[in-house]
């Protein structure tokens, strides 16, 4: 295992031992039930401080909620890529093995999506749909997701755009999606604030896993 390999590795070690502690802490520390119909929220102090000056805001929850849908589009795209290459070129071990490792991405993503929105750590500070009550909010998905696709599609990105003006383009674009993201999902007012750490923190580790390169045919 070359260092740099190593070194991935151990980064992505250490994310994840960093959520888990992030999440302990979130159970467990200063949890009162603040939240909607009495539920219990940990870090409520600090969370109900920052969360009573952020109402439900439409703009922010619609702009999100549009960067998820272009995520989506964005894994559908490398997805679509895969499939092109697997049929043309009649192999799997010819595809890509960077959009295998990706495509692995976005299976693990799925299901630390779907695991999360099962198993609640909180709830919501508001209820967003009457029909749904409580809704899981720990740690914020939506900005997990967004944060993953879009950052590892930065990743790859350079092995499929030559031109340098779009590439750096895009990029900055990725950036400022991420950015926008994690703070538009606070401003939303459907979030507490450790959800959102929760969700950087989350897709830090997945984002720090090492992965395979472009090869060759």
């Amino acid at each position: 295992m070359n260092k740099d390999l190593k070194k991935r590795y151990i980064m992505t070690v250490v994310y994840a031992v960093m959520f888990v502690l992030w999440t302990v802490l979130v159970k467990f520390v200063d949890v009162q039930p603040v939240g909607p119909e009495g539920s219990a929220v940990g870090f409520a102090t600090i969370n109900t401080a920052i969360q009573s000056g952020l109402p439900f805001n439409f703009f922010w929850y619609e702009l999100t909620q549009i960067f998820g849908y272009a995520a989506l589009l964005i894994a559908a795209a490398f997805a679509v890529t895969g499939c092109i290459q697997f049929i043309t070129r009649k192999s799997i071990k010819k595809v890509d093995r960077n959009i295998l490792t990706l495509g692995c991405l976005y299976i693990l993503v799925i299901l630390l999506y779907v695991f999360f929105e099962k198993v609640a750590v909180n709830y919501r500070p508001i209820i967003v749909d009457l029909k749904e009550g409580l809704e899981a909010s720990y740690p914020s998905t939506h900005t997990f997701l967004i944060l993953v696709i879009v950052g590892s599609a930065l990743q790859e990105i350079g092995n499929y755009l030559k031109n340098p003006k779009l590439l750096m383009a895009l990029k900055i674009l990725g950036f400022i999606v991420m950015i926008l993201t994690a703070v538009g999902r606070l401003l939303s007012g459907v979030h507490w604030f450790t959800d959102i750490i929760g969700g950087i923190l989350l897709s830090t580790v997945l984002l720090s896993l090492p992965r395979a390169k472009k090869q060759t045919e």
